[in-house]
């Protein structure tokens, strides 16, 4: 079986490691000064971050998508302890499927969506603007919560 493989450049390495161990629910297996990687087996990911001078930080988004509503309630579980600002779309189409998501960012703003698919559409669809939540500890930090919650579901942004 294959195992998806992503690396994301961060800011500050520790605040990232929290985060990403209550998204995953797991430790990491390596811990350098300036590296860690997560070995998982649900989801199948080789997940690294590191910190490093000079390099690129971050990317456009990611996301975990799962195959039951069992697991999407353990996710969405997750975003809300990684105590950051969940923004709960809910049923929403996207990427011409039906989906049921919410979206989250770590603390580089790098936007994670958790999602259950729940059929296909005939339209492409939209997904929130994800800029507010992307930049909430840029802006004033937690007060976007409630902005981030009404979103407008349709504003064109990247998706799935």
């Amino acid at each position: 079986m294959k195992r998806f493989h992503l690396h994301v450049g961060v800011t500050d390495l520790d605040a990232s490691i929290a985060f990403y161990t209550h998204l995953f629910g797991a430790a990491p297996e390596v811990v350098k000064a300036d590296y860690a990687k997560w070995m998982l087996e649900d989801p199948r990911i080789n997940f690294a971050i590191s910190m490093r001078e000079g390099a690129a930080k971050g990317i456009e988004h990611v996301g975990l998508q799962v195959e039951n509503e069992g697991e999407l309630a353990e996710v969405y579980a997750r975003l809300k302890a990684a105590d950051r600002p969940v923004l709960e779309e809910g049923a929403t189409t996207c990427c011409y499927a039906r989906s049921e998501k919410s979206w989250i960012a770590d603390p580089d703003g790098v936007v994670w969506e958790a999602f259950l698919t729940t059929g296909g559409s005939t339209t492409y669809g939209g997904s929130p603007d994800l800029e507010q939540l992307a930049n909430a500890d840029a802006a004033t930090g937690a007060c976007c919560v409630p902005q981030a919650a009404t979103a407008a579901p349709l504003a064109k942004t990247g998706c799935c």
